[in-house]
């Protein structure tokens, strides 16, 4: 596949992710509960050719040392998290929750998706900036 954003970070993964979100939504909507959904999406997944590790454990890292653990519901390739919700609205703070996870490990991408009944919501969670500062002015990136 050819580069079609310069630097855009797992161009393939991240295309074959929103395609694999997109097709589960087709087929069920925002009907079923988030265990259900799940199933289906690392099936989706598995289909694309991506490697699925479901509620692997990740360490969250505070000044460089571990201080605790994170389940995301799904890593892919080993190097992208994927936080699922299946409700109607996704909140600020469930955002905001997945951002601090993704900034506390060593994972730069993470997928927030919402199966909601009214729309497939997607957001491309980047974090790139230096682990080794401290800074207030964190980089973000949300994609639609």
């Amino acid at each position: 596949m050819s580069k079609v954003v310069k630097d855009f970070l797992y161009e393939e993964e991240s295309y074959a992710i929103r395609g694999a979100c997109f097709e589960v939504w087709k087929q069920f909507k925002g009907m079923f509960k988030e265990s259900v959904v799940d199933k289906a999406l690392t099936i989706a997944l598995e289909d694309k050719g991506l490697k699925v590790e479901s509620q692997k454990r990740i360490n969250i890292y505070f000044h460089g040392k571990k201080v605790g653990t994170y389940v995301p519901d799904k890593v892919v390739n080993d190097k992208i998290l994927i936080e699922l919700k299946s409700k109607e609205f996704a909140t600020k703070q469930d955002l905001e929750t997945f951002w601090n996870y993704l900034k506390g490990s060593e994972y730069k991408l993470g997928f927030f998706v919402n199966f909601s009944p009214k729309r497939l919501e997607i957001k491309r969670v980047v974090y790139n900036t230096a682990r080794t500062e401290d800074s207030a002015t964190n980089q973000r990136t949300y994609q639609r």
